[in-house]
């Protein structure tokens, strides 16, 4: 039953679509498929488009994360800021600064900060916090974030594990 109504829809759909293209010059797709009709009386060949990642189609913690990975090898030092030495919210602190957000220095006042909202679904950019005491980056790879972790060791990729892993996550606005 349907199907009947379907097909008559198309019988009166089709002649009128037929009687509208009359004398008009245009390809056909099947025969041509580098063309593309745009009206119904012109067609014109159609070239690839390239799209190109930019600032404005990044969300500002995927910048703010860009930004800090250009720090990624630096040593940690308890209350560095950068530009050569971090610490945990020192690191999110230098790079949110140099993108024009400005997060507070430590970690306590970034969990109390309008600049950050709590999300249960993270992505990369997003800020994952360990308790209350320690924040790094979320990555795009699983179970693993980026930031300064400890004395004696240099800024970088961590994998987190059952034992030490983010409690809660934040974005950035």
């Amino acid at each position: 039953m349907r199907r009947d109504r379907l097909a008559r829809t198309a019988l009166v759909l089709l002649p009128a679509a037929a009687g509208a293209l009359a004398g008009a010059n245009v390809a056909s797709p099947q025969a041509s498929p580098a063309y593309q009709a745009h009206s119904t009386y012109s067609a014109h060949q159609t070239s690839p488009v390239t799209a190109y990642l930019t600032a404005s189609t990044q969300t500002i913690g995927d910048r703010i994360l860009n930004m800090a990975v250009t720090r990624a090898g630096y040593w940690y030092a308890y209350g560095g800021a950068g530009p050569s030495v971090f610490d945990c919210s020192g690191l999110v602190y230098w790079a949110s600064h140099r993108l024009g957000v400005n997060m507070p220095r430590t970690t306590y006042g970034m969990l109390s900060s309008y600049h950050l909202y709590r999300v249960y679904s993270p992505r990369r950019g997003d800020l994952a916090f360990y308790g209350s005491g320690h924040v790094e980056f979320v990555t795009m790879w699983p179970r693993t974030t980026f930031g300064a972790l400890h004395a004696g060791t240099r800024v970088g990729w961590h994998r987190w594990n059952a034992y030490w892993h983010p409690t809660m996550y934040f974005r950035i606005r």
